[in-house]
């Protein structure tokens, strides 16, 4: 199975990643890790994405693709992955569906939190980190700029209907079963395919 999960700061996206992928015996690929070990390989491409982020520039859709390309071509991630941070763009969705190609399902979760209770969340963890100069003001900022960025994409995968809402809100172990609950479905479905394509 392959799944993406979008959203926003404060979410428990990163949590359910873990978990789901856990689960699964599938690995959680986010994009600040594949960031990164493009920057730690040395790589042309970890030098353009070294570049752009010590100009303060957010990576390129092309540079972006091409590195989850090539995580996705890791033996680990041939029989699913939980992708997490991917696609942003609606071109990013675009490249993505080049990529699975003859890879089995997609399902995408958006996780959904009231913007209150993601500022108390990303305020929380300001004081774990000892980061205090953000206000809630900055960080309602941040995820209006969020909302901006990603609805295009959120729209582009419900007019697939392959898009799950899930109460972001709910405990982590309950968000969890409804994701499975949520997509369980596709991975039935894909299997029954699979047995009568090769029967």
């Amino acid at each position: 199975m392959h799944l993406v999960l979008i959203g926003p700061p404060g979410s428990g996206k990163g949590t359910q990643a873990s978990r789901v992928a856990l689960a699964w015996g599938a690995p959680h690929i986010s994009t600040g890790d594949i960031l990164r070990r493009a920057v730690a390989s040395g790589s042309m491409l970890g030098d353009a994405v070294k570049d752009a982020m010590s100009r303060g520039e957010l990576v390129s859709d092309e540079i972006m693709t091409d590195l989850v390309a090539e995580r996705l071509a890791d033996l680990d991630a041939t029989s699913g992955f939980v992708l997490d941070g991917f696609p942003r763009t609606v071109d990013q969705a675009l490249a993505l569906d080049a990529l699975m190609e003859e890879r089995g399902p997609l399902a995408v979760v958006e996780l959904s939190v009231p913007d209150d209770e993601l500022v108390r969340r990303i305020g929380h963890r300001r004081v774990l980190e000892g980061r205090m100069d953000d206000n809630d003001a900055v960080v309602r900022e941040r995820l209006a700029v969020y909302y901006r960025s990603t609805q295009p994409v959120i729209d582009f995968y419900k007019a697939r209907r392959t898009l799950f809402t899930i109460d972001g809100n709910l405990p982590a172990e309950d968000v969890t079963e409804r994701i499975n609950l949520a997509v369980n479905p596709l991975v039935d479905l894909f299997v029954t395919q699979s047995k009568n394509a090769s029967s």
